[in-house]
């Protein structure tokens, strides 16, 4: 049977398993709050790391001892030191709890104090009064929000920069290697898939620099703001020196020279920033859908693409294989798609000095760039990188199609050349013999004018 321990808070005495590090706000949420999924470690992390920088500016300004203070720091380093598994034993609230996180920023005090006590019991340290001192709930957690977003994004852009680099090695190598083109889902004239591939590399690094133009909005930090934005109780240098700590820790520049107003009470950052990850996720199907059905086949559909085989596809059509990398990432993308509209929402929410909706708002962001960073490597990895084309399809293909009288047009005109086409395709022949037949060119003109790999224009 569990042991109990028995804390108090201002509400009264809580009974609680006996070898948790949390204390009684924790175990009274745990209680209350029991749905959904945990708050991410990612959160936890940022949080324990900014307390400790809270003791360090308290202690260099002298608003707190340097004993508790250096305690503080060795009981959070103790903590960043566990394993993800350890630490999460410690911190079991859920998301869906207060929408200000006050529940898990105490569960945080709580674990650090309890924490204090085990390495040096001689020394009181109290979760609000000596771990919490000069923090509320209210600026630390959507500091910690943005650290976590803007360390999510970098990560997020090296994915794609590594997408971007085996698209650009497909393109270079298939630069020359003519297909037929498509627009409308219907024949258009050709182009070469090295030009295809281009198209959907120039995509994702409009994406990226999307990405690196918004992301340093997240770098701006609500700490120092405490309860409603006017700094109350923190030392006068205290957020400036919170956010010299953080950008060495992260290495990214975060600054605390901040509107603490709007970092209380608006998300507008992460919203624009999560808007560009929606972006790369829309462009990341389309490029995927692209991909999985030019390779679809093997005989009975487009069949311009190989499909690298990473598992088999059937549990009972022997030998299939199916396009996974890029079923992976399209759902993805359609996750990604649903939580920018939890983002959105959950901006706009929370009552004049405070946004209510932290705790899923944060969760929603971390989770879409995780996923596009995830999915990403995958189709890069296991499917671009494996990818070649069919070249004989892709020439059947073109030398079937009706479009080439496109080549046709500039001398003798756009009428004659849609009557040629339409004369074809009427009469189930070749484009050449229907452009014979019409008497409109001779065998020597179409072969000097109807040439797929000049239409292309691809040594431009």
């Amino acid at each position: 049977m569990t042991e109990y321990r028995t804390e108090e808070d201002t509400l009264g005495p809580v009974q609680i398993p006996a070898d948790a590090l949390w204390g009684a706000q924790t175990e009274r949420s745990r209680n209350n709050f029991s749905t959904g999924a945990k708050i991410p470690l990612e959160m936890i992390k940022a949080l324990l790391q900014i307390k400790k920088a809270a003791a360090q500016a308290n202690k260099a300004e002298e608003a707190m001892s340097a004993e508790k203070a250096d305690l503080i720091i060795e009981s959070i380093d103790k903590l960043l030191a566990l394993s993800d598994e350890d630490l999460r034993k410690d911190f079991p609230l859920v998301i869906y709890q207060t929408g200000s996180g006050t529940q898990t920023n105490m569960n945080t005090n709580e674990v650090v104090a309890h924490m204090a006590a085990k390495i040096n019991p001689n020394i009181e340290i109290l979760p609000n009064d000596d771990v919490n001192h000069g923090q509320s709930s209210n600026d630390i957690f959507p500091t910690a929000m943005n650290i976590t977003a803007a360390v999510a994004i970098k990560e997020l852009e090296d994915a794609t920069e590594h997408l971007i680099e085996e698209l650009d090695k497909k393109e270079k190598k298939y630069w020359n290697v003519v297909k037929i083109g498509r627009t409308h889902l219907q024949d258009a004239v050709p182009l070469t898939f090295g030009q295809e591939v281009s198209g959907w590399k120039s995509a994702l690094e409009h994406d990226l620099d999307y990405l690196k133009q918004l992301s340093p909005t997240l770098y701006e930090l609500a700490m120092g703001g405490t309860a409603v934005g006017t700094g109350l109780n923190a030392a006068p240098h205290f957020s400036e020196i919170i956010a010299e700590k953080m950008s060495a820790i992260y290495g990214i520049k975060f600054t605390s020279d901040s509107n603490k107003f709007y970092g209380l009470s608006h998300h507008s950052g992460l919203n624009v920033v999560h808007g560009a990850m929606k972006t790369l996720a829309s462009d990341l199907m389309k490029i995927a859908n692209d991909v999985r059905f030019l390779g679809s086949g093997p005989r009975a559909g487009y069949g311009e693409l190989n499909l690298p085989a990473n598992e088999p596809g059937s549990s009972i059509m022997p030998g299939k294989v199916n396009p996974t990398q890029a079923e992976a990432i399209t759902m993805a993308a359609t996750r990604v798609m649903g939580n920018d509209v939890v983002v959105d929402i959950a901006s706009s929410q929370g009552n004049f000095e405070m946004n209510v909706y932290k705790p899923v708002l944060i969760s929603a962001f971390l989770e879409s760039a995780e996923l596009l960073a995830g999915t990403e490597v995958g189709f890069a990895d296991k499917m671009i990188a494996g990818l070649t084309v069919n070249a004989e399809r892709m020439n059947e293909l073109v030398n079937n199609s009706l479009m080439t009288v496109t080549a046709l047009s500039p001398h003798i005109g756009y009428h004659e050349s849609a009557e040629i086409a339409q004369l074809a395709l009427k009469d189930g022949t070749t484009l050449k013999e229907a452009a014979l037949k019409s008497g409109q060119v001779t065998s020597e003109q179409f072969d000097e004018w109807v040439v797929p790999i000049n239409m292309t224009n691809y040594d431009k």
